[in-house]
């Protein structure tokens, strides 16, 4: 297990030495690794949360808002649900090897593509501790070795996790050096683990813009962001409104401090007078801060003087918190052109029984993952079957959406002939 009694370098090299074990590790081990880890969580539920707890009150010593503290929590609920996501993983396809194409070309060459592991990827996060086991779980399946470097607001909770983690996946027959923890440094060690070149393959952040803006301006190593959730939900001319009330309220106050809750409600002006009563009510009694525009203040009736006047910022800004921006408009494609100018390219729901209607949202909106009748919070590895995930990327190349085991693969080309020369 690496520590902070290691430099940053020394984590990565062996990282790097054992990356080119494990992906030839078959996948009989890598399973039971991942079932060693999820057996360790539950074995060693008390020191998990007895190292959560010092972070908890150090947390809340140092002011971090409700949200982020939601985040950092951890008890014997949260660790159960992430053993069972590592079990999960484990249950999934083995991707490293799947032909992902494969033809004979003219010349009687066969060329196959297969999915192969990337090697070394560093994952970087902040305050969500059940982070450390999601991407150790998914590099290890992938075949990848991995680097963590968790934000200090977590850090005893980090080195319990990865600990556990590496000596359970040892124990399985993982090569040592596969599950390596950075810790105790500044933005310094940041900069250092970023600039890994021929050693770290890949970065992965998983943080607000601070963490994102800090990495561009030093990183070398290609990094794929999993960034910021500014999400809408739209209420159409056409919508159930039943269903939208129940959509809307889900996706802003089941859990708000994440990235897949919704922050700006937009409604259809054709139902706007019969649903923006209803939601306020709704939403207020969740306790929902709303701040709203003009015309909808003005369809709020004895609500209005409990409402906050929407400013520009609103409409971008990802609350991370129970505050909703809501607005008014004219028609599907006013809707469209709101959420691609102030959205973050990260989920996006219509509520809508108009067939043209969700079709000209799904083709027209920006971002990841489109909803139809459905709430932003299933956008999660988890829900998508993936087991876990180590991000949701907002970019599009390579990995778009929850980043899973296929993401966390590239790809070579093989080809097998018969004596073949080029003429």
């Amino acid at each position: 297990m690496a520590t902070a009694t290691r430099t940053v370098s020394d984590i990565c090299l062996a990282a790097r030495d054992a990356a080119r074990s494990l992906a030839a590790l078959d996948t009989d081990t890598k399973n039971a690794a991942l079932h060693a880890i999820a057996d360790a969580l539950i074995v060693r539920t008390d020191e998990i949360v007895a190292a959560n707890a010092r972070d908890m009150q150090d947390g809340r010593a140092n002011g971090l808002d409700a949200a982020l503290l939601d985040r950092l929590a951890l008890d014997p609920e949260r660790i159960a649900a992430i053993a069972t996501g590592t079990r999960a993983v484990a249950a999934l396809p083995d991707p490293v090897g799947e032909v992902v194409e494969g033809r004979r070309l003219p010349n009687g060459l066969d060329v196959r593509k297969l999915l192969v592991p990337f090697g070394v990827v560093a994952v970087v996060y902040e305050a969500r501790p059940n982070v450390t086991i999601d991407a150790a779980s998914l590099c290890l399946k992938s075949g990848n070795a991995v680097v963590l470097r968790g934000s200090s607001s977590a850090k005893h909770s980090n080195v319990v996790l990865a600990t556990i983690a590496a000596e359970a996946a040892s124990g399985a027959g993982v090569p040592q050096g596969a599950i390596g923890l950075v810790a105790g440094g500044g933005r310094e060690e940041l900069a250092e683990l970023a600039t890994q070149d021929g050693v770290v393959d890949l970065i992965f952040p998983r943080g607000g813009e601070g963490l994102k803006a800090a990495l561009k301006a030093v990183a070398t190593v290609p990094v794929i962001y999993a960034a910021s959730g500014n999400c809408h939900v739209y209420v159409d001319a056409d919508a159930d409104l039943d269903h939208a009330e129940a959509i809307i309220v889900n996706a802003k106050v089941q859990r708000p401090g994440v990235c897949n809750a919704a922050e700006t409600l937009l409604v259809h002006t054709a139902a706007a007078p019969a649903f923006l009563p209803r939601a306020i009510a709704a939403l207020q009694a969740a306790g929902v801060e709303l701040r709203v525009d003009g015309r909808t203040r003005a369809l709020a009736g004895d609500l209005a003087g409990s409402l906050a006047d929407a400013t520009e910022q609103d409409w971008a800004t990802e609350f991370l918190a129970p505050v909703l921006a809501v607005g008014v408009v004219d028609c599907v494609q006013e809707a469209i052109e709101h959420v691609n100018a102030y959205g973050s390219g990260h989920s996006e729901a219509i509520v809508t029984g108009d067939v043209r209607s969700a079709r000209l949202f799904e083709r027209g909106v920006d971002a990841a993952c489109i909803y139809v009748n459905a709430s932003t919070r299933f956008t999660d590895g988890g829900e998508f079957g993936m087991g876990a995930e180590i991000g949701n990327s907002t970019q599009k190349l390579h990995a778009r959406g929850p980043i899973g085991l296929r993401e966390l693969c590239t790809f070579k080309y093989v080809v097998e002939g018969d004596g073949h020369i080029r003429p």
